[in-house]
């Protein structure tokens, strides 16, 4: 009897004939035996007797019976246990085959299938015993035998018995494996639940495809100490045939707080598996909804800063990849709102809200914020930035930079760059960008005129300053569609993204005015080779989905038009966009596609609505929704609504022209579309291809307005 004291040959003398040594661990020694009664082979798993001792025969006991209720078939039958002269045991199966630690050890890595088939057949012996109020508290590749092929795990008893005993404290023999030690447990927790076996299972899994455990270390403390700070290492960079849904499902079983992994085994299994895909609340922990700053200053004026603060935090957190950051649209709708921070969060789907506050006292800038979790509520991260004006860039790059260190999102180098990357040097010309982005939001004439006034004092001081120049070219396309067609616009349109083109190359928002201005020349190929650059530089950026979708539309490209309105919609959830994908599924005569859509495009200018009550041009688009779905008195009551809020805006007047001609209202909508060519807010191919005037068509007064 190899390695067998003659104590414990004694012990079990009546029941178990002791083979062999197997085994030796921090807790307890195992050994292979006979079963006298039942003339079968066993394994006898002995607790070292000072673990013994310290524990007790009793409470052992206790708790040992509880793991004997467990019966499924990925976990280690208990067939027997008890106290043998002073030696607390427990017996199971002898299982042929090797455990998961020794198979590791010759293969390093296993094959995707297999890795995920193991992890997810302990998944479900996990979920099994947490249904049952039992937490393994140390799962890793030891204690996980490959029966056939098919996992086993092993020694619930231990770390069950190990609960309710001292926590071991000396160096290397901590209740549980370091390697494998969710960070609530290396920190002595007392109230641990299955999300601790996630956590260890997920270090398995992660070990199983890439040969290692995510954090390792010289000795115990260092390892914890990973475990507790450092972020996850990318999978996919060493072995890129793992599925991206694989990655993330591992990464947010490996979230530092239990609050931010799966809620239960089960969840977990099914996005592994690919059964069920990760939605925004289960992209691991990176989705973000940044609200729009308070503005704390003295003067109201500021707003435009505070705004524009929040903004740029939105701009620089797109450029991130595989990060879902809400659009500005519906993140700014909760403005004022007296809502709480998780509801906030919870109605924008997302798992952390940034909030934050701005004071602006002369040169001095106070900004405060603070990343809040949405399961709990609990802060992230808060700081508070005393500065200079001159600093507002770096307080922005360090917010942004912060947010991710906080949800354990690693930066390559070029998104590095791009969130440090400063537009301008002087903070007087960013001052006026702000000021001009501000306006250019409420899309109105005399708004657009002043936004690009802003954006042309930006320019005298920096004369170099290219998203001032694009600025002024997307005012000036805007004019140029909406307001007069007049020529000397167009070529201001041209001439600024051509020069913001030639200061910045690599800046997506050039590319997508220079392509907007390429359109309106009609020069279509030229516009979408610029939609296509812009798109590949930054594919969060809204425009050139949106203007691309308008020149299709125009054209009466309606199929890719709408494809087109609905990406633009998906970066950024705007009334408009949805607005236009369901004019083109109405053209097509797609009803059931419009309806849904129009919907949408309700539901998205309330928001924004709430935003800015005063826009007229919402208003309208609002009312056509409502008069497409059905719903006349409250569509033409909105229509009265945007005529009280502008009646000198020709915008406003085509779009209720367009309501009134859905309603069969010919006089009144050849009215309305009259004021709006006297106006200077007429687009002719626009206004052949709109679907909402089709009732115009054989109308000599409209032929005679498409000739104009």
């Amino acid at each position: 009897m190899k390695d067998v004291p003659d104590k414990l040959v004694s012990a079990f003398a009546d029941r178990y004939e002791v083979e062999c040594l197997i085994g030796t661990g921090g807790m307890a020694s195992v050994y292979v035996a006979e079963d006298l009664r039942h003339r079968r082979r066993v394994a006898i798993k002995v607790l070292r007797e000072d673990f013994a001792a310290e524990l007790g025969s009793e409470r052992f006991l206790r708790e040992i019976a509880i793991v004997a209720r467990l019966q499924h078939p990925n976990i280690m039958s208990l067939y027997d246990s008890g106290d043998a002269g002073g030696l607390l045991y427990f017996v199971m199966p002898y299982i042929e085959g090797e455990s998961l630690r020794s198979r590791l050890e010759r293969e390093r890595q296993l094959p995707l299938d297999q890795a995920i088939d193991i992890g997810l057949e302990v998944a479900d012996a996990l979920e099994y015993a947490h249904a049952q109020k039992v937490v393994h508290r140390d799962i890793k590749p030891g204690n996980i035998l490959l029966d056939s092929g098919h996992a086993v795990v092993t020694d619930f008893g231990i770390a069950l018995a190990a609960r309710v005993g001292k926590r071991v404290t000396e160096e290397g023999a901590y209740v549980g494996t370091p390697q494998y030690m969710s960070p609530e447990q290396a920190a002595a927790e007392m109230d641990i639940d299955g999300r601790s076996d996630m956590y260890s299972l997920a270090c398995v899994i992660y070990e199983m495809l890439l040969g290692q455990p995510p954090f390792d270390g010289s000795s115990a403390r260092a390892i914890i100490a990973r475990h507790m700070t450092d972020p996850v290492p990318p999978i996919r960079t060493v072995r890129p045939e793992v599925g991206d849904a694989v990655e993330r499902a591992i990464t947010r079983a490996l979230a530092k707080e239990p609050i931010d992994r799966f809620s239960n085994m089960s969840e977990f299994a099914d996005v592994l598996s690919g059964r069920r895909v990760a939605g925004p609340l289960e992209s691991a922990r990176n989705s973000i909804a940044v609200l729009a700053f308070a503005n704390m200053s003295a003067d109201p004026e500021n707003e435009y800063l505070s705004d524009g603060l929040s903004d740029e935090i939105i701009n620089a957190l797109t450029k991130i990849e595989n990060f879902n950051v809400v659009s500005r649209t519906s993140a700014f709708a909760f403005k004022e709102s007296k809502e709480d921070i998780r509801t906030i969060g919870q109605r924008l789907n997302v798992r952390s809200v940034l909030e934050g506050s701005v004071r602006r006292m002369g040169n001095q800038l106070r900004v405060t914020a603070q990343l809040i979790n949405v399961d709990n509520g609990y802060h992230l991260w808060s700081e508070r930035y005393d500065r200079e004006m001159e600093d507002v860039f770096a307080i922005q790059d360090e917010i942004a930079e912060n947010v991710a260190n906080a949800l354990e999102i690693v930066l390559s180098e070029d998104e590095k760059r791009a969130i440090q990357k400063v537009p301008t040097e002087h903070v007087q010309a960013y001052d006026y960008y702000l000021r001009g982005r501000q306006l250019f939001y409420e899309f109105r004439k005399k708004s657009l005129e002043s936004a690009c006034t802003m954006f042309n004092k930006a320019i005298e001081i920096d004369p170099d300053y290219a998203l001032a120049h694009a600025g002024v070219a997307d005012c000036c396309s805007f004019l140029y569609i909406y307001w007069g067609a007049h020529r000397q616009d167009l070529e201001r349109a041209e001439a600024a993204s051509r020069r913001a083109l030639e200061l910045d190359p690599d800046l997506a928002e050039a590319h997508a005015s220079h392509g907007l201005a390429m359109s309106l020349s009609k020069r279509y190929e030229d516009a979408r080779s610029e939609f296509e650059n812009a798109i590949q530089l930054n594919p969060n950026l809204f425009e050139p989905y949106y203007f691309d979708a308008r020149a299709r539309f125009q054209n009466g490209e309606f199929e890719e038009a709408a494809k087109l309105f609905e990406r633009a919609a998906a970066v950024r959830d705007d009334y408009q966009a949805h607005f236009f994908a369901a004019q083109s599924y109405a053209a097509l005569g797609r009803d059931s596609e419009a309806v849904a859509t129009y919907q949408k495009a309700l539901d998205t200018t309330r928001q924004h609505l709430n935003l800015r009550p005063a826009d007229a041009r919402a208003v309208t688009i609002g009312a056509v929704s409502l008069c497409r779905l059905g719903r006349k008195r409250e569509g033409l009551e909105w229509a009265e609504r945007a005529v009280t809020i502008d009646p000198e805006d020709a915008g406003v007047s085509y779009n209720v022209a367009c309501l009134m001609a859905l309603e069969g209202l010919a006089d009144k909508a050849i009215h309305y579309l009259d004021l709006s060519v006297k106006g200077g807010f007429w687009h002719r191919e626009w206004a052949e291809n709109d679907p909402d005037l089709d009732s115009l068509r054989d109308d000599p007064r409209f032929k005679k307005l498409l000739r104009v």
